[in-house]
């Protein structure tokens, strides 16, 4: 090996003065003398600026490679997120070659988005966007956009100011003590007008209109001897109450404008059938939806709408719709905001859920506010299931406006059997609370929180059907067979036939047609109680012993079944409440 060439470094001549004493001697031009340029301070001198053009630079004199990764764009910033209190300097850095601040995209906070920065300088563009999008379509979204710019009190102030000095002015001239006898007097007058003033049908006779109308009076009047306190029961509520329910009822039945509203809500639901058996296409084949089952027809519908409430609650959209309904029927039938509230969001996300809203209220519950709670859940049914009737072939406009009618519906029944005799914590004020221990982190995360959700549902129904109808299958065995004995053989003897019986006075004051339709419908209703609705709703759908019921009898069905009202429910409510 050749003797390595040593150099003094003392010897300025050749090479940079160092401290260091026989280094190797090292040809990188960047070390001759001759080319080299001093750094008297922070600029560069004028000396060296003169000399740049010659400077040269080492390159390739270390061929090992560096231990040290790569800086990556990305690595400033993210040491900035763990030092949020580290001096900022506008955006701007230090270089210190040129010794001032000149702006760097990399000091910028990534969290900072450009859309969402978009979106708050230009937010009037987005809405209008969205209203272009939408309008004919959804109305309430575009009354929702335009609340953000336009304070509600333009609507609401005309309306107290009409309301103020028509309704308000016409009672005033009435004595006090003749106001809720005159309400109840206007009341009856509407259900009289209202039931035979439309024309007659092959079914829907003014008899059976009658009978209907006799049996609200037998049930109002079971309900009052029943009351716990008949001497507290606020009356206000109870015919504000019936005639809300009577009025929807009208608007829907017998006026084109609230057939063709109700109908389209109906249609809309039914096309977000269509988006699930997407799904289930894709997991399984074409054919599949088509089958009808049960199983690939109704579950995959309730998983995806479960999942799409989720979402649209974490948006506040739906907290948004149910306030506005607690709102009105907590400022005209004089109920206490958390009674309202439940009320209000049982149609849409079940009774488990709106008794959940008002969750940081419910340990300060009176017992007549915990009867309306458990009322309003037994009421109605849920968004969650209603699409899963809808696909059974069941009546979407009925189901849709016995959802509504069930509101005031509950609350006058509930405050005519149970009345507050207590103070309430929430009376005078109608809030939604936050639920912040079970809130999503984001958009997504609530989607999935809502798939995760409608998949347990979806697992309980089918669950709770399969073993309550197996267990109805041995329960009808064993009857029949006894039956033999006892020579009931034409129908045979079942829990149904028992049912219908028991029943059969509640589908007469229902007004079903006397054709023979009232056992059946009875053992529709019997069956509901004893099993669940989605048993009843099956055998209205597809049992052949029902098929020949008329149209009347069917619709009254119909509504007569639409709620969870069974024995199932009953351990659901206590559980939650």
């Amino acid at each position: 090996m050749a003797k390595a060439e040593y150099l003094d470094v003392t010897d300025n001549s050749s090479h940079n003065a160092s401290a260091q004493h026989h280094v190797g001697k090292n040809n990188d031009p960047a070390l001759n003398v001759a080319k080299e340029h001093t750094h008297g301070h922070l600029h560069h001198s004028a000396k060296a600026e003169e000399d740049r053009e010659e400077t040269e630079y080492s390159k390739g004199t270390t061929f090992e490679k560096s231990t040290i990764p790569s800086q990556d764009p990305h690595d400033q910033d993210l040491h900035k997120r763990h030092a949020p209190n580290s001096p900022k300097a506008d955006g701007n850095v230090a270089d210190t070659e040129k010794g001032n601040y000149s702006p760097n995209r990399s000091d910028e906070d990534p969290r900072t988005h450009k859309l969402s920065n978009a979106y708050s300088k230009h937010r009037v563009f987005f809405h209008l966007f969205i209203w272009l999008l939408f309008t004919g379509f959804w109305l309430a979204i575009t009354l929702r956009l335009l609340f953000f710019y336009i304070p509600v009190t333009i609507v609401t102030r005309p309306m107290h100011f009409i309301w103020n000095n028509t309704a308000v002015k016409m009672t005033s001239f009435i004595p006090e003590s003749l106001r809720l006898p005159a309400g109840a007097l206007v009341v009856v007058c509407v259900l009289l007008v209202g039931g035979f003033a439309s024309p007659e049908s092959q079914d829907n006779t003014r008899d059976n209109r009658a009978v209907s109308l006799f049996g609200l009076a037998v049930i109002i009047a079971a309900l009052w001897a029943t009351s716990r306190n008949r001497k507290a029961i606020k009356w206000h509520t109870v015919i504000v109450g019936m005639f809300v329910q009577f009025i929807v009822a009208l608007f829907v039945l017998r006026s084109g404008a609230g057939y063709d509203i109700f109908d389209f809500v109906s249609e809309l639901a039914r096309d977000l059938l269509g988006f699930a058996n997407e799904g289930t296409a894709f997991l399984t084949d074409d054919t599949v939806p088509a089958l009808g089952w049960f199983i690939v027809g109704v579950l995959p519908a309730i998983i995806f709408f479960v999942a799409l409430v989720q979402l649209l609650y974490y948006w506040g959209t739906l907290q948004w719709f149910i306030q506005k309904f607690a709102v009105f029927f907590f400022w005209s039938m004089r109920v206490s905001g958390a009674e309202a509230v439940v009320a209000a969001a049982s149609p849409f996300i079940g009774q488990g859920e709106s008794a959940m809203l008002i969750k940081p209220f419910v340990a300060h519950l009176t017992q007549a506010e915990l009867h309306q709670v458990m009322t309003s859940g037994f009421a109605t049914i849920a968004g969650s299931v209603l699409v899963a009737y809808i696909s059974l072939g069941v009546n979407g406009q009925a189901l849709i406006s016995s959802c509504v009618m069930s509101i005031p519906a509950s609350l006058a029944i509930s405050k005519l059997r149970y009345p507050e005799t207590e103070e309430t914590l929430t009376t005078g004020r109608c809030v939604i609370p936050d639920d912040d221990e079970h809130r999503a982190a984001n958009s997504l995360h609530a989607f999935a929180n809502g798939a995760w959700l409608g998949l347990k549902i979806a697992g309980m129904i089918l669950s709770t059907l399969l073993c309550i109808i197996s267990i109805l299958a041995l329960v009808n065995g064993l009857l029949t067979w006894w039956g033999r004995y006892l020579n009931i053989n034409d129908p045979p003897l079942t829990v149904e036939l028992i049912v219908g019986y028991i029943c059969y006075p509640i589908a007469f004051l229902l007004g079903v047609p006397r054709n023979g339709d009232l056992v059946k419908v009875g053992q529709l209703i019997g069956t509901k109680l004893i099993a669940n609705e989605f048993v009843a709703y099956t055998n209205l759908q597809t049992d052949p012993a029902y098929a020949d019921l008329s149209p009347r009898s069917r619709l009254i069905a119909t509504y007569a079944l639409c709620g969870f009202a069974n024995i199932g429910s009953l351990g659901t409510q206590i559980g939650v409440v």
